[in-house]
């Protein structure tokens, strides 16, 4: 089990484990307000990248292309939506989508092993690879685009590139897709608090009261 984070009065910080991939629509709608709910409850984040292509296939998901045209035409209703309440620039037709993130997975999983990398720039890095697809037409396959979003977060692009080619990475990745699937993750984000699932960008509400409700109990 991994130790909690403690705060500076002793007591463990909230965490929250965090199943997502940098192509999922929603996980980007949802970023923002999750760092800013991050920041608010003092919350440690364990980031679990996984192949949400494969969570689909293995849970009865499909990829928007396959679904029914009436979902795709509501899909697109609720993105125009979305993007107004938020308020975040949003692409209804990515340059580059579908994308293949497993490459930025890697980076992400190096930084996380690297304990001298500080949490503000996992969390900029993670936002700023889901904005690359969904907002700014950047391919996330690209090397040296990743290298740019990793260091315009404080990290070390070249460094991290060349850490996610290790075999221990890709197996990393594949063990959270499994990890994913043994406890019924079916979608992203997916956020698990104490063992209550949340998903979807849109359970932030609830995942905060059961965090408030965590902390009085305590």
């Amino acid at each position: 089990m991994i130790a909690p984070v403690q705060t500076q009065n002793g007591q463990p910080r909230p965490r929250v484990e965090f199943y997502f991939s940098f192509i999922s629509l929603w996980s980007y709608i949802g970023s923002l307000p999750f760092q800013e709910l991050i920041a608010r409850r003092n919350i440690d984040v364990v980031y679990k990248p996984m192949d949400l292509y494969q969570v689909f296939a293995a849970t009865g998901g499909k990829p928007p292309k396959e679904r029914s045209p009436a979902r795709q035409a509501y899909r697109l209703a609720e993105m125009a939506r979305w993007s107004r309440m938020r308020k975040i620039p949003l692409n209804n037709e990515p340059r580059y989508y579908p994308a293949q993130p497993t490459l930025g997975h890697r980076m992400l999983l190096a930084a996380l092993s690297d304990p001298a990398v500080d949490e503000q720039s996992i969390h900029g890095f993670v936002h700023s690879a889901l904005k690359a697809v969904w907002a700014d037409a950047l391919n996330i396959e690209d090397e040296a685009t990743l290298i740019h979003l990793a260091e315009k977060n404080g990290l070390n692009g070249k460094g991290l590139l060349a850490a996610a080619a290790d075999p221990v990475l890709h197996d990393k990745e594949q063990a959270l897709t499994a990890e994913a699937l043994q406890r019924n993750v079916f979608g992203a984000p997916f956020y698990i608090f104490e063992g209550e699932p949340f998903w979807g960008q849109d359970r932030l509400e609830l995942l905060e009261m059961a965090i408030v409700a965590a902390a009085e109990k305590a």
